[in-house]
């Protein structure tokens, strides 16, 4: 870096500041060294002067604002630099400054742990410096012949105990249905399928713009979503007409809204207010009574008409509750190709275990689908968990968009002699992905020719037709989301699981509760568009922390059309532990072309 002399002069000059030729020579000096142009080196002194009451410019003074001034800034310089860098070389460096850096890292260390959630077994991260370098193990050396080496992007991947030395694989954990003749080896792809991904209007197939969303356009989704489901449900029991909220009637008044809580807290059946819609009630609200009512059940969001009782517009008595109509099923037609008999494999991530980042499941689960061959594999993520402890460590040696492109590329070339379709479909809590609802697909530019054909990315949710067959899939746990503010009264034996998934299809949507969870950053216009159902689907996949189940649901609706199944199913990331998950399987076949027949099962890998 050249320094002119001159203009060091003249930047002084400005100030008037003299000096002698050798102060000059040491400015000069302390710009190359320092890595300062002159404007810069005259500020800064001039501040410096300034501060300490110093009259002329001497090598005494130029001495001072060295030590004083300079070498800590420059220390400061080397800890940005190291971060930026990835090592700790920027320029010479003394046993004084190499103590600075270790006791700025060690604050800032406390400080970042300060706003984390604690973990068992954390430790500090090792301090790195010529004189102790990193380990060979702990250094990145991947092989492009390797399909999964845990040693490449974690410095402590031991196996994990529990899951190497658990006792039940292949062991089945719940089954339903009996279709004759069902074969449970796929066919790996070699017979005709079609896949589509069904969306209202159109499916989301890339990323988009999020953050930007204001209150009054989140308004306006939750008004359309009342007017909408309003309106269908109007028709549906030939309502006449819908009254305004906060208007005293003394005869039964029909108002249509949306529930929600009266406070902060839980909803309770104390606490239960409806928000009217735009157009009758200007988006008021009115507390209600439920204590005429015998059954009901309710959550924060849901779109509901009630008949009642307003004597005074300030309290609604409601006497009648009317049960959400869902959406017809999809008619397959002669593009959804024939109706052969067709095998589906489930599983969801994480596809490590929680003591251990050696991804042993997922190179089982790859054994698997070699064997058995299945037609289409439909896999949940996360595949790199935000919620491991190693992540949130911040312990690997590698980027997490790296992880994951590892991990993506050994399920697609360790799956190819299967020749089976892979379905991917991300989670809110893929550490690398865009933590957004509706959440984008993932993206894979560099999916060799062969495997284009087989792989297709989805977004999450996403409405699938499988030879005419639909799934719901989403891997948010809206079940147990739901299930925490869900509030009911039934004098029958339904459970909560059936109350809930009824009404995500009498909703018409994959999350319907509002206020959503914490967890879960919605973007309103996006999910108006994309997070809908589109159709009520044949089978409906849904991971969750609770227990798994397979359930039939609506029956008296569908008595018609094929009954819709619901999975909870595999469990979602808390229960696989240290001791592995489950996979599911589901073979589906047509009979006479009338009814599709389906069977399912959950097993334990292995």
């Amino acid at each position: 870096m050249a320094v002119s002399a001159q203009l060091l002069v003249e930047e002084l000059h400005i100030f008037g500041l003299e000096c002698e030729e050798a102060v000059t020579e040491k400015l000069v000096e302390l710009c190359i060294l320092y890595g300062q142009n002159e404007e810069g080196m005259a500020s800064e002194l001039i501040a410096f002067c300034t501060s300490t009451r110093k009259d002329c410019l001497t090598l005494e003074t130029l001495n001072s604002f060295e030590h004083e001034f300079l070498s800590k800034r420059l220390s400061r310089t080397w800890h940005g630099a190291s971060k930026d860098r990835g090592h700790r070389h920027a320029g010479p460096r003394d046993i004084v400054s190499i103590q600075e850096l270790i006791e700025v890292e060690e604050e800032e260390e406390t400080l970042l742990n300060s706003y984390t959630t604690p973990s068992k077994g954390s430790q500090k991260r090792t301090i790195t410096t010529p004189e102790t370098p990193l380990t060979k193990r702990s250094v990145s050396a991947r092989s492009p012949h390797q399909l999964l080496s845990p040693s490449s992007f974690s410095p402590s991947a031991t196996p994990p105990q529990k899951y190497s030395s658990r006792s039940n694989r292949g062991e089945v954990v719940t089954s339903f249905g009996s279709a004759q003749g069902v074969s449970w080896s796929g066919s790996g792809g070699t017979s005709h399928l079609s896949l589509k991904v069904l969306g209202h209007p159109e499916p989301l197939t890339r990323s988009y713009k999020y953050m930007f969303q204001k209150l009054p356009d989140i308004r306006e989704v939750l008004t359309c979503k009342i007017e909408e489901l309003g309106s269908e449900l109007k028709e549906h029991y030939k309502i006449e007409a819908f009254a305004p909220i906060l208007v005293p009637a003394q005869e039964p008044v029909t108002l249509l809204g949306q529930i929600g809580c009266d406070s902060n807290g839980k909803l309770n059946h104390k606490s239960v207010i409806l928000e009217g819609d735009l157009e009758h009630s200007s988006g008021t609200q009115i507390p209600v009574d439920l204590s005429e009512l015998k059954e009901y059940s309710l959550f924060p969001g849901q779109v509901v008409v009630m008949e009642g009782i307003n004597t005074t517009g300030r309290k609604l008595v409601a006497t009648r509750l009317y049960e959400g109509v869902p959406l017809p099923f999809h008619q397959p037609n002669e593009e959804d190709g024939d109706s052969e008999q067709f095998m589906v494999l489930v599983a969801c991530g994480p596809y490590t275990t929680s003591d251990s980042i050696t991804f042993d499941p997922l190179l089982d689960l790859i054994t698997i689908i070699n064997r058995d061959r299945p037609d289409v594999c439909i896999l949940f993520g996360p595949f790199l968990d935000a919620k491991h402890e190693q992540v949130e460590s911040c312990l690997l040696t590698s980027s997490f968009e790296d992880v994951f492109k590892q991990c993506l590329r050994t399920i697609i070339e360790g799956t190819r002699s299967s020749g089976s379709h892979l379905i991917f479909v991300p989670s809110l809590r893929d550490v690398h992905h865009e933590p957004v609802y509706p959440q984008p697909p993932f993206s894979c530019s560099d999916l060799l020719r062969e495997d284009k054909k087989r792989v297709r990315l989805v977004s999450e949710p996403c409405t699938l037709s499988i030879n005419g067959v639909t799934f719901g899939l989403t891997s948010t746990d809206l079940l147990f989301h739901m299930g925490a503010e869900e509030i009911s009264s039934s004098s029958g034996t339904s459970d909560r699981f059936s109350r809930i998934l009824k009404h995500i299809l009498t909703q018409r949507s994959y999350y319907p509760l509002y206020p959503p969870q914490e967890d879960v950053a919605i973007d309103y216009e996006n999910f108006y568009l994309y997070a809908q159902l589109p159709v009520t689907p044949d089978v409906f996949i849904a991971p969750s922390e609770l227990r798994y189940f397979v359930k039939v649901g609506l029956n008296s609706a569908i008595s018609q059309q094929c009954q819709n199944q619901f999975l909870s199913g595999p469990p979602a990331p808390t229960p696989l532990g240290s001791a592995g998950g489950d996979s599911g399987l589901v073979p589906l076949q047509e009979r006479g072309g009338e009814n599709k027949s389906v069977r399912i099962v959950l097993n334990h890998l292995g």
